[in-house]
């Protein structure tokens, strides 16, 4: 159901939001990677799983999303797995691990706020992109965060910032420290909402 879905959504975004995406040429050109955005609603789940095509996001999604049958059946169609956030386990770790493994992309949102809040949430991407031994991809996105607001044309943006690598390919350089990718992660993806939101400073009518 993923690639249908998708290609829908992105039509959809294109047609109402004037949907923008900036930095694309930045991703991995091959093998698997990270990519953790900005969370404020649904529709940046569906602007990140849409302007990847055709690559396809694996999603980690909290537990609490798949305790319907429907609603269980529908995410893993659509490439998403559950994690608990409160408890996690070693499946937590596992699943995403053997995806990127595989060559797959891995999709994590931490929380939407700019607070140390969202830190441990970073610092598990960081975490799951070194024992996978890939890259962290950081991207923001700006833009309606309810169909209502879509449906009024609010321009809708995602923007992909430069690649953390998270194991070094010099000899000399020693083991990345998973504080400082974190660190470098949350600034990073601080830096690339800064930038949206001057933009859509600079886009409005005077």
């Amino acid at each position: 159901m993923y690639q249908p879905l998708a290609k829908l959504a992105r039509l959809i975004l294109r047609g109402f939001g004037k949907f923008e995406v900036i930095g694309a040429d930045k991703l991995p050109k091959e093998g698997g990677y990270v990519i953790t955005c900005t969370h404020r609603g649904w529709i940046d789940v569906i602007a990140l799983g849409s302007s990847l095509l055709p690559t396809e996001v694996h999603f980690m999604a909290k537990k609490e999303l798949f305790r319907k049958k429907i609603a269980d059946k529908f995410l893993r169609d659509i490439n998403a797995f559950p994690v608990d956030r409160e408890n996690p386990g070693p499946s937590s770790l596992k699943i995403p691990i053997q995806l990127l493994k595989q060559g797959k992309t891995i999709g994590i949102f931490p929380s939407g706020t700019r607070s140390s809040e969202d830190a441990p949430l970073k610092r598990g991407a960081v975490t799951i992109a070194k024992m996978a031994k890939v890259p962290v991809v950081p991207a923001a996105f700006s833009g309606p965060t309810t169909f209502k607001g879509l449906l009024r044309g609010t321009k809708t943006r995602l923007v992909i910032g430069d690649p953390i690598a998270t194991v070094s390919d010099e000899p000399g350089e020693g083991k990345k420290d998973l504080n400082e990718l974190a660190d470098r992660l949350v600034l990073a993806m601080n830096n690339l909402e800064t930038g949206l939101q001057r933009l859509d400073q600079n886009k409005q009518p005077s």
